[in-house]
């Protein structure tokens, strides 16, 4: 991995933790994540959002959003603005998640939106893409995931690349314990930074850093950043352990 990408590593909480557990996990954090170079991020549902924010204050511990909606304000009941965000201090949303795309029917225009809302207001995104074992098995995987980053970084215009990530979510090892192995994961995060290199240039596609999620833990982490392309982990269930999640960030910092 080239010197100027830091690794980073982000824990998306999903639909866990009410606030008195969030606070719980929040000072395990605090407590046992390691300060080694590598950039850690924390994703907790939005009614966790502001305690978890004070709960890391003074840490070295960011704070992201799971999901944002591309308008200021209005009557768009049930979604959370970029302002909101920023006023709980996330510098951090993960978009794209492939559950918000299924569940939520959403497209890669949405995605798009929510892309450049949330870096005209300072907040670094999380962009989620991947493939079902449909496309997997036809061996469509890469032409399917290059056709996402196309549409989801349309009309996109990146200053600096540490501030845009993408995360490459093979979507039959989310939540199955299924995991793509090393090599599955930088055939496509490779494939993901040379379209990136068609899209912005080499200069700025060496700078956008590119994760894997996917049951990603602590027993497999170190086999995925091994690999070129592979910058660093969005972390489902292991992300609720503070040791587990702790265990992977020292990992990523060898």
């Amino acid at each position: 991995m080239p010197s100027n990408r830091v690794r980073l590593i982000a824990g998306n909480w999903k639909m866990n933790n009410d606030v008195p557990a969030a606070k719980e996990l929040a000072e395990g954090l605090v407590e046992k994540v390691p300060v080694n170079g590598v950039e850690v991020v924390v994703c907790p549902p939005t009614i966790d959002l502001a305690c978890t924010s004070h709960k890391l204050e003074g840490s070295s511990i960011k704070l992201g959003g799971q999901n944002v909606y591309w308008e200021e304000k209005g009557a768009y009941t049930g979604e959370t603005s970029c302002a909101m965000l920023k006023s709980v201090n996330a510098e951090y949303c993960i978009i794209g998640h492939s559950e918000r795309r299924d569940y939520f029917h959403e497209t890669d225009e949405d995605i798009n939106k929510k892309a450049k809302a949330l870096m005209a207001a300072g907040i670094v995104p999380i962009s989620c893409c991947g493939e079902s074992l449909e496309v997997r098995e036809a061996g469509k995987h890469v032409e399917f995931v290059v056709d996402q980053i196309k549409k989801d970084t349309e009309g996109l215009e990146i200053s600096d690349p540490s501030k845009y990530v993408i995360a490459y979510e093979p979507i039959w090892a989310i939540g199955t314990g299924k995991t793509a192995t090393a090599d599955d994961a930088q055939e496509v995060c490779g494939a993901i930074r040379a379209t990136l290199v068609e899209i912005f240039g080499e200069e700025t596609a060496a700078g956008i850093r590119v994760l894997y999620g996917g049951s990603a833990k602590p027993e497999n982490i170190a086999g995925f950043l091994e690999k070129e392309d592979v910058d660093g982990a969005l972390v489902g269930g292991a992300s609720l352990v503070a040791e587990s999640f702790a265990a992977m960030v020292e990992k990523a910092g060898e």
